[in-house]
Order: structure tokens, then sequence, then C-alpha cells
């Protein structure tokens, strides 16, 4: 808020008001938040504070007063966050939560589909899974809020390692999402074929108590060690040559786009990206 407020009171001292100098200050704002910060909250903030100092009367005192109220503001803020801290695991937790349940739901109904040839399932699946993105976005937000608190207040402190701990695992599910809609609608295309995939099935249902485990995995890290072990279990069966269909350009792909996938899921579990790839069989 005071980066937009401060910018814009410096272009209105300079330039004064106008259409024009509205646009050119909303862009150097929201050009600045970004070379600050990555968040898109951020950039949005700082944009709507700038156009507020523009349209708004220039109060008693000065331009710059506004400047300095939000300086003041800002620190109290940071003070009582600081004393008076929230847990800021809550709600982190809550939105990871959010996102495991439809990583499993999505792996249930991509067993269920290829188990029974259920085109229906897998279509609603790949709809569903379109929409994935907001809950990966929700999760970053309220961990980045987190890590921030567990920063400011030293009664936070003791946190830092779970948080940062939860920061690879919303990075490698991030990662393991994006793949996953891949696979599901790789699968949706396979399945005009009339054809079950039992072993399909069967990786997607150990898929599904791996990521389980790492669900628990937030707050217990050796839930988050046994999700390790079954993964480098299903990743060491992702061999077309394992199940004869080496030759099936088309079924094989599915099973080839997993691997991608079981490697993030491992990333997120702790395990280097160097060692999860180590555990794949050569193809």
């Amino acid at each position: 808020m005071v980066v937009g407020i401060a910018i814009s009171d410096i272009a209105l001292s300079l330039f004064g008001t106008g259409l024009v100098q509205i646009g050119l200050v909303l862009l150097v704002v929201l050009l600045a938040a970004r070379f600050i910060s990555g968040s898109s909250a951020f950039a949005l903030t700082a944009g709507i504070q700038a156009m507020l100092v523009q349209v708004l009367p220039v109060p008693d005192g000065g331009v710059f007063v506004r400047t300095i109220d939000g300086l003041i503001g800002g620190l109290l803020a940071i003070i009582v966050t600081a004393l008076i801290p929230r847990d800021p695991r809550g709600l982190a937790r809550t939105d990871a939560n959010k996102l495991f349940d439809f990583f499993i739901e999505s792996l249930d109904s991509l067993r269920l589909a290829l188990r029974d040839v259920n085109i229906q399932v897998s279509d609603a699946a790949l709809k569903k899974v379109r929409r994935s993105q907001p809950l990966i976005d929700n999760w970053k937000m309220s961990l980045d809020s987190a890590v921030a608190i567990s920063r400011i207040s030293p009664f936070l402190n003791k946190y830092r390692d779970e948080l940062k701990g939860q920061v690879r695992l919303m990075r490698g599910m991030d990662l393991a999402t994006r793949n996953l809609r891949v696979v599901i609608r790789r699968v949706d295309f396979l399945l005009k074929d009339g054809i079950a995939r039992a072993y399909l099935a069967d990786l997607c249902d150990q898929l599904h108590s791996a990521v389980s485990l790492m669900r628990e995995g937030l707050s217990d890290p050796e839930a988050l060690e046994n999700a390790q072990q079954e993964l480098v279990e299903i990743v060491r069966q992702l061999d077309p040559k394992r199940f004869g269909i080496a030759d099936q350009i088309r079924e094989a792909s599915v099973l080839l786009l997993l691997r991608p996938l079981v490697v993030d899921l491992l990333c997120a579990t702790g395990m280097s990206e160097d060692e999860a790839r180590a555990e794949l069989p050569e193809v």
C-alpha cells in the first residue's frame, strides 16, 4: 500500500492530475510492484492505493502526508503482528488439505474410469482438474503469509522449519497437479477404445495411498517418510516393458506421463530431483 501511495504522491507533486497521469502512474506502480514482489496481490494492492491518491483531494499538510500516514500504519501493523501474532499454520493447512482432497478425488476418478472404461467419469475429472489452479494459488498465498508472520514474530520462529517444509510440499504438489491434468487428458483420449486398464487403475490406487500419507505429513514427518517409500516403489514400476506395452505407443504414453508426476511427488516429500530421477527404470 505504501509503495502505491508513495509513487502516486511523487507523480502528483511533479505532474499534477489527469487521465494521462493516472495511466502512467498505474503503469509505473504495477511495474515497480512486480520487481519488488512476485505476488499478484501485492501489485493489485499497490495499484489500488495509487489510484485512490490520484482521484482523492490533496489532504491538509501537503501531498506526502498520506505516505507518512501509510508508513506509520504499516510499522504499527508489523509491531502488532510481532507481539500479538496469530498461529500462521492454520489457514495454510486448510488450503493445503483442500488441494490434497482434490488431488485424491481426481485419482479416485481416474482409477474408476480406467477400471470400468467409464468415459463420463474421465470427462468429468478432466473438466474438474482444469479448474484446480485457484486451489494452488490459495495455498501459496496463505503459506506466503504464514512464512512472513513467522519471520516477524519472535514467538513463532519455532514454526519456520515446519513452514519451509510445507513450502517444499506445496511446490511439489503444484507441479504434480499440473502433470495430473496432462495424465487425465491422455487417459480420457485413451479410453475411447473401450479397453479397461487394470494395471493403470492399480497404480492410481497406489498413488492414492501415497498422497494420503503426504497429506498426513503436513503435521507428521514420519508419514511423509512413509509416503516417500511408497512413491519409490511406484516409480520403479513405471516401465512399459514391465506391462508388455512397450510397442503400444498410445498406452505406453500414459505410463510415461506418470513418471514426471511421481518424481514431483517424491521431490515434495524431500527427495532431491536427481535422487528421484535415479529411481526411474530405464526405458
